[in-house]
């Protein structure tokens, strides 16, 4: 049987991460409130900006739980087909989620196209890891347990970065810029993958790479194609039945994590539309939060009982 036919009859497929131990901790939830800070990436000189409106500034968005016993964070990228940001379903709530969890949370408004494209959107999130890493300690936060959480388009982004990040530069003037833009884990959410046909969603890579790109280009921005084992730790979620990015995105990506030999962890639910975040009014689907907390707990990010 093919690999594209077993991992489309697949219900849900797994392939769990070893287990780390933390005490129990008391569960303490957080109210549904704004940021308690919205940071630009850069104080000046954005690089790349083609002006100074809204859309020409990248954000981090801060959420801080009240209390965070694993010391964990997340940069959250929404999604939107790299043209508009579904900041509230996979933006804010996915903060409050992580806030509730005892998860410190950081939401990524980056720049889009038509305006801009590749390597912009990248550049944006890997700042966004340096800034948190370089706040880690007005966080609360470890330096080394920073994932990014990535949905749709959101999730290309994720993706990419988990796969090309750049070495950190010693000798940069600007200290941010000499952490480490690696994320240490990922969680991708019905993610767009590959910019390659037959499986590409055209709209991201129309807005991310301009209307006829270089095939270099395609084949650098697909990220299947650049997983290695320095690849971070993974969890996927799509369902067989999105019919805006194919569920072969995952199966790609996923694929690719297990020849490398990276802990990986992926669930295909058959039924279920594209962009349901973490799908509070799908009974089918609504427990996806909960198997992502369960990974995140077996890898030592997310506190027993939290």
């Amino acid at each position: 049987m093919s690999l594209h036919r077993i991992f489309l009859k697949a219900a849900v497929l797994s392939a769990t991460a070893a287990c780390l131990t933390l005490p129990v901790l008391a569960q303490t939830t957080a109210p549904m409130t704004p940021p308690s800070a919205t940071l630009p990436l850069w104080k000046s000189g954005t690089p790349g900006a083609l002006g100074t409106a809204d859309d020409d500034i990248p954000t981090l968005a801060v959420y801080l739980p009240y209390a965070n016993p694993t010391h964990t964070a997340v940069i959250v990228a929404p999604g939107g087909g790299y043209q508009h940001l579904s900041m509230q379903k996979e933006g804010s709530d996915v903060a409050h989620w992580l806030n509730a969890h005892g998860v410190a949370a950081f939401v990524l408004k980056y720049r889009l196209g038509p305006k801009y494209h590749h390597p912009i959107e990248l550049g944006d999130a890997q700042r966004a890891l340096r800034l948190v890493r370089s706040g880690a300690q007005s966080y609360g936060i470890d330096p080394t347990r920073v994932g990014m959480w990535g949905f749709s388009a959101g999730g290309s982004l994720a993706a990419t970065t988990g796969t090309l990040f750049a070495p950190a530069n010693p000798a940069s003037p600007d200290p941010i810029d000499r952490l480490s833009d690696r994320p240490d884990f990922l969680i991708l959410a019905y993610p767009v993958i590959t910019m390659e046909d037959p499986y590409v969603h055209t709209g991201s890579r129309k807005y991310l790479l301009g209307d006829n790109p270089d095939p270099a280009l395609v084949a650098l921005l697909s990220a299947e194609k650049h997983v290695t084992a320095d690849t971070p730790p993974t969890f996927l979620f799509t369902t067989t039945d999105d019919h805006t990015v194919p569920v072969m995105n995952s199966v790609l990506f996923y694929s690719a994590l297990v020849a490398a030999k990276v802990p990986a962890e992926l669930h295909i639910f058959q039924s279920g539309p594209h962009g349901t975040g973490l799908a509070p009014g799908f009974p089918d689907l609504k427990v996806w939060p909960d198997l992502l907390a369960t990974w995140m707990r077996a890898r030592g990010y997310m506190a027993p009982g939290s």
